[in-house]
């Protein structure tokens, strides 16, 4: 099964390079797509990644690439780094993001074929990750032509049944909230245990000890949201990237297979 965490040693610092960001909140400086970072060294690491926060780069901080960083490099490449030939990194700075939107896809797949209440649904999750496993793995040239809008397009509809039959049994679940404009929003407390979320700006809003148990959150824009003390355990769909946007504590507790963002106070 193809690895959805990122492995940054075996990596050619893809992200940063291939990436474009603009001077703002999040990045200290204007970059263009296909130019490397100033804090990238010649091994691909980052000269900074100890103080990103500190130096201006917040937004790295938040980005994951869901393994597709070291699937473009060792795997499609075959470990020959653009620097080594330098023909082929603008075809590997087009192919990256797509794998990486295709990984996301697999890791919301894996998460769906692993719920216990949507077991009947375990086959044809299984045929669409088989189908989209196969997407990465062909040729560079091909797989910038993938259309991944059409995919999302084909499983959003299956994960959401299976967010369904997910929170179909949490008792009491209050009105679904999916694509919700709740940015700034005052949910301090809030009992949200089983709400779609799917989707909700969320941006700057106050969740600190709001139940969000069994919550789907795909696609939920958590950025500045505040996060403290809050109970996310067994939230749907939720990704380290919306995690680490957020504002969180020692107190908030987390999903299996989520990590505490070092940032969070």
């Amino acid at each position: 099964m193809t690895s959805l965490k990122a492995d940054c040693s075996q990596c050619f610092g893809l992200c940063c390079a291939a990436l474009p960001f603009s001077a703002s909140a999040d990045f200290a400086a204007d970059k263009a797509a296909g130019t490397p970072c100033g804090n990238l060294r010649a091994d691909f690491s980052c000269g900074i990644h100890a103080r990103l926060r500190e130096s201006g780069y917040r937004g790295c901080t938040v980005y994951d690439c869901f393994g597709a960083g070291q699937h473009v490099s060792q795997v499609l490449y075959g470990g020959t780094d653009w620097r080594e030939a330098p023909g082929t990194a603008s075809e590997m700075f087009a192919v990256f993001p797509v794998v990486r939107q295709l990984h996301e896809l697999l890791r919301h797949l894996q998460e769906a074929e692993g719920m216990p209440a949507a077991a009947a649904l375990r086959p044809v999750l299984a045929e669409h990750r088989s189908g989209i496993e196969a997407l990465t793995r062909l040729a560079p040239p091909a797989l910038v032509q993938v259309d991944v809008d059409a995919r999302r397009r084909e499983v959003g509809p299956l994960l959401g049944r299976a967010s369904e039959l997910a929170r179909a049994a949490v008792r009491g679940r209050r009105r679904d909230r999916r694509g919700a404009d709740l940015m700034g929003a005052r949910l301090r407390g809030a009992s949200l245990r089983g709400v779609s979320l799917r989707g909700a700006c969320l941006i700057a809003a106050d969740l600190a000890g709001a139940d969000l148990r069994q919550a789907d959150l795909l696609g939920a824009d958590l950025r500045d949201a505040g996060l403290a003390g809050a109970d996310l355990t067994g939230a749907l769909f939720l990704t380290q990237p919306q995690l680490n946007a957020a504002r969180g504590d020692a107190a908030t507790r987390l999903p299996d297979g989520l990590l505490r963002p070092p940032h969070w106070s």
